[in-house]
């Protein structure tokens, strides 16, 4: 198991950076539903530590109930916090990749502190975004605050899965949070895609396919 250290946070404080923000994403994958974003910023060292040892890591290594219990202590200790949501819809009109940046910067930007670094998970920078940043892969496994981004996007994210179970029943919403699991898949074939399914995904761009053509027969 990976632990995420704050090495990294510490040379950009020492460099003179005051509000560093870790930026993460929940969502890239799934067939349904927003991708969301979340950016926070920690105050001093003595947060970083204090988090630190309470375990928090990469959202995906830990299970839904601890998710819960560091996001509340995240959002709790940080010194500012925001998410972005950027629906199915968007994502269909600009593809994931545009749509998870904007989600990015949307989370960002309604942040009520203005960051002066931001530490992002990926390859991908924000293009024409003024704030200097670096674009490290698997930093949700290595680097703190987005470590803690990861969880708040993760949880944010789930969060709105719960709701939509309950607008559009009977997909499984609230288990599978929108992935291509075979209890989604099998309830897909069954009652067809609805509202938030993202149509320009493989497997829902091609199950559309098959029942235009089926009613065509």
């Amino acid at each position: 198991m990976i632990i995420p250290d704050f090495t990294r946070e510490e040379k950009l404080f020492k460099k003179g950076y005051k509000y560093i923000a870790g930026v993460d994403e929940a969502g890239r994958g799934p067939l349904a539903g927003p991708v969301v974003a979340a950016a926070i910023v920690f105050s001093d060292f003595k947060i970083y530590k204090k988090l630190a040892d309470k375990g928090i890591r990469d959202s995906k290594t830990i299970s839904e109930k601890k998710r819960e219990y560091f996001y509340e202590l995240i959002t709790e200790n940080s010194l500012d916090w925001s998410a972005g949501i950027i629906s199915e819809e968007i994502i269909d009109n600009i593809n994931i990749l545009e749509a998870t940046k904007l989600a990015m910067k949307r989370a960002i930007e309604a942040l009520n502190i203005k960051p002066d670094f931001l530490l992002i998970d990926g390859i991908n920078v924000l293009d024409s975004f003024p704030t200097s940043q670096l674009a490290i892969p698997k930093a949700d496994q290595t680097v703190f605050s987005v470590s803690a981004a990861s969880i708040i996007a993760k949880v944010t994210r789930d969060r709105i899965l719960l709701n939509l179970d309950k607008q559009y029943p009977g997909y499984g919403f609230a288990k599978h949070k929108g992935y291509g699991t075979k209890l989604h898949m099998d309830m897909l074939y069954k009652k067809g895609p609805c509202k938030i399914h993202r149509k320009s995904f493989g497997p829902i761009e091609k199950l559309l396919f098959e029942l235009d053509a089926n009613k065509k027969l």
